[in-house]
């Protein structure tokens, strides 16, 4: 008898420890059937305590919102149609997308040339989502810049221009724009550095800013800005070994923008200075073959007749001379500076005559004859 009551209190006491095993185990499900779901009002999360804060966390967010709100509705996004020809040689359209905004209240925008060239038809986006159709004012493949209009009365907002003049490298960058067909993203960085020259269809670009925030296909012609919502700068490129982002984008500096914008917008195109004249980056390779003691500077090579140069009194290269895989004529002057600006190579020069306008004047220091002499040049508008 007493065997028989300790193996039923044996048995009792496993059926028990079996049976809290598959409660325990299954409690969720079983609870859910003898109680049912529970209340909004019973969930931890949406205790009053535990609700989040209002408001931003840290100025720096604050500020990226300022700017997006009181920046966005001046970005739009730019849809260029261009006629092209498949393998059947029929004619189809094809549409770009890129990036604008608008620079005033009777309806200018501002974009890049490589969004609009080429475009039998321009359809502009608002930031309310509204279209309208565009005009081509003018565009300038040497500055990649371009203009182009929607009715005044569309007009939402105008962006404001900034001074690229007084940027510094590790400011905040704030960029708006249209990666994708992605309408109205915004990206943060920084100023990474400045005086960038990278090469463009249209040749080469200089005194751009390069830029970390992120830039992706479809950002080209959009607003980089700084803390205080201006614009600093035109998103154009980026470096990138895949297509996409790798962390390098560069901007046309907005103080070079309103030069090119303002003769687009008065004259239909943009007058580029001109100097008239070849050369070469002086180095101390071709300094020891010359033999003239100077190894930084532009040698004239070569000087257009009747161009800026020569009036200016400007001297060309009277002997040829082989230098690598080039013929050179040597002898000439050699270009120091311009306008107190120490030139490096002839890349710096066009640089900084590029930096003017037409029928701006500048002072050359030039080495010639074993000393330095000042001449004024007066830039003169590139033939055709």
């Amino acid at each position: 008898m007493r065997f028989s009551k300790f193996m039923s209190f044996i048995f009792l006491g496993l059926s028990v420890l079996l049976l809290s095993s598959i409660i325990h185990s299954d409690w969720d499900r079983i609870s859910l059937k003898l109680w049912g779901r529970p209340g909004a009002s019973d969930l931890d999360f949406n205790q009053p305590e535990n609700s989040p804060a209002v408001g931003l966390i840290s100025r720096d967010e604050q500020i990226t919102t300022e700017v997006f709100q009181n920046t966005h509705n001046a970005v739009v996004n730019i849809a260029a149609t261009t006629l092209t020809m498949n393998f059947w040689r029929q004619i189809i359209p094809k549409q770009g997308q890129g990036t604008g905004f608008v620079i005033d209240k009777k309806g200018y925008i501002l974009t890049n040339n490589h969004v609009v060239e080429d475009a039998n038809k321009i359809s502009v986006t608002l930031g309310n989502g509204s279209k309208v159709d565009a005009v081509l004012i003018g565009r300038d493949p040497s500055s990649d810049l371009a203009i182009i209009k929607i009715p005044q009365r569309a007009v939402q907002q105008v962006a404001k221009l900034g001074d690229s003049d007084e940027i510094r490298v590790g400011q905040k960058a704030i960029a708006i724009g249209n990666p994708f067909g992605l309408s109205h993203t915004l990206t943060t960085g920084i100023i990474s550095a400045l005086n960038r020259q990278i090469q463009s269809n249209g040749g080469a670009l200089y005194h751009l800013i390069q830029t970390d925030a992120a830039i992706n296909p479809g950002n080209s012609g959009g607003p980089l800005l700084n803390s205080n919502g201006e614009v600093i700068g035109i998103n154009t490129a980026i470096f990138s070994m895949s297509g996409g982002y790798q962390g390098i984008g560069f901007a046309i500096p907005v103080n070079r923008a309103k030069q090119v914008a303002t003769q687009l917008i008065t004259r239909g195109r943009y007058a580029k200075p001109w100097l008239g004249i070849s050369g070469i980056g002086l180095n101390q390779d071709l300094d020891s073959l010359l033999k003239i003691g100077i190894h930084e500077g532009v040698l004239v090579a070569g000087v257009v007749p009747g161009s800026p140069a020569e009036k200016g009194g400007i001297r060309g290269g009277k002997t040829d001379l082989i230098y690598g895989n080039l013929r050179l004529s040597v002898g000439g002057d050699i270009i120091l500076s311009i306008d107190g600006k120490k030139l490096k190579d002839m890349d710096a020069l066009v640089a900084e005559v590029n930096r003017h306008q037409v029928g701006d004047p500048i002072r050359m220091q030039v080495w010639r004859n074993g000393k330095k002499i000042t001449l004024e040049v007066l830039l003169e508008e590139m033939p055709a």
